[in-house]
């Protein structure tokens, strides 16, 4: 799959929301006296995590196994769309404790594991990383 605008643009939003979550998530630790820093980067996060789902929709791939061109890593789509829309509830809520395992879940699922597995051989990321080593 060539290197297309929508591509670069989804993966920009994503480099950009796996940085900014783990700044929201280390502002807002017990010692950490920042809650200015957690809430810009946290707002900061969600608008980045929507901007990826979102462009995510437009991006299909017809040669791994597809459904109408959406693979299995689109699963995270609603996944993360969901899991926005639950923290927030919580939030508003006033459940902090469960509003923090969310984000946590979210932030490892939609960022860490699904950055690992675009390193896959087969994928954009995966082919120039394991070209460039080569």
């Amino acid at each position: 799959m060539p290197l297309t605008p929508l591509i670069a643009f989804h993966m920009a939003c994503a480099i950009a929301a796996t940085l900014t979550g783990a700044i929201a998530l280390w502002a807002r630790r017990e010692a950490s006296p920042l809650p200015w820093v957690h809430r810009i980067a946290g707002y900061g996060f969600v608008l980045l995590m929507l901007a990826t789902a979102i462009s995510a929709l437009f991006i299909r791939d017809f040669k791994l196994p597809n459904w109408a061109g959406f693979t299995p890593i689109h699963l995270l789509i609603p996944v993360t769309l969901g899991g926005l829309a639950l923290s927030f509830w919580h939030l508003a809520h006033r459940r902090i404790a469960q509003h923090r395992s969310v984000m946590r879940k979210l932030y490892l699922g939609s960022c860490v594991v699904a950055g690992l597995f675009t390193l896959l051989p087969g994928r954009l990321l995966g082919n120039l990383l394991w070209q460039g080593l080569a």
